[in-house]
């Protein structure tokens, strides 16, 4: 196996909680998160050597494209696998629990619940939008125009605003 350059070491150290929000996105289960989180590494990892930076374009940018398509992929991919049983947590041996992956609030998995009924392109919309990105970087990483970012976000604004006040 080849040993990573340190800039490429440098890059997932400090983008790590970057990738692990598209993780925490995309994926409920933890195992699954992990497994994402290790594909996207690895998707990084083969296109590092072919990454050419521009002026123009924030390395952010390219990370975030890469993590969402191969997100997208991933889900794809697990929307299409048959179900597997699972055992209810009586049938389970005491096995400690992982530990969480930040602040676990009621707000906060209701958020996460409304942000998964929505479609692919939409998560990503919202994980842009609290990372704070621009309409001008959210149109870059997506592909489209600023204007339709902004129609997009306002759509996903309502989708959410409807999700969080229907009553559970």
């Amino acid at each position: 196996m080849l040993a990573a350059p340190p800039d490429f070491l440098v890059l997932l150290n400090e983008y790590q909680p970057l990738l692990r929000r598209v993780c925490r996105l995309y994926c409920v289960d933890a195992d699954d998160r992990q497994d994402l989180y290790q594909e996207i590494v690895t998707q990084l990892w083969q296109a590092w050597p072919r990454y050419q930076p521009r002026p123009d374009v924030k390395l952010s940018t390219w990370l975030y494209r890469v993590a969402l398509n191969v997100a997208i992929s991933d889900l794809r991919q697990r929307t299409r696998r048959p179900t597997s049983t699972h055992l209810d947590a009586a049938q389970l041996p005491n096995v400690p629990l992982p530990p969480a992956d930040g602040p676990d609030t009621d707000d906060l998995h209701q958020l996460y619940r409304a942000i998964n009924c929505l479609s692919d392109v939409d998560k990503a919309f919202v994980l842009l939008y609290l990372e704070e990105r621009t309409y001008e970087e959210m149109a870059d990483i997506l592909g489209i125009t600023q204007n339709n970012v902004r129609v997009k976000m306002h759509r996903v604004q309502e989708k959410l605003r409807q999700l969080l006040t229907q009553p559970a």
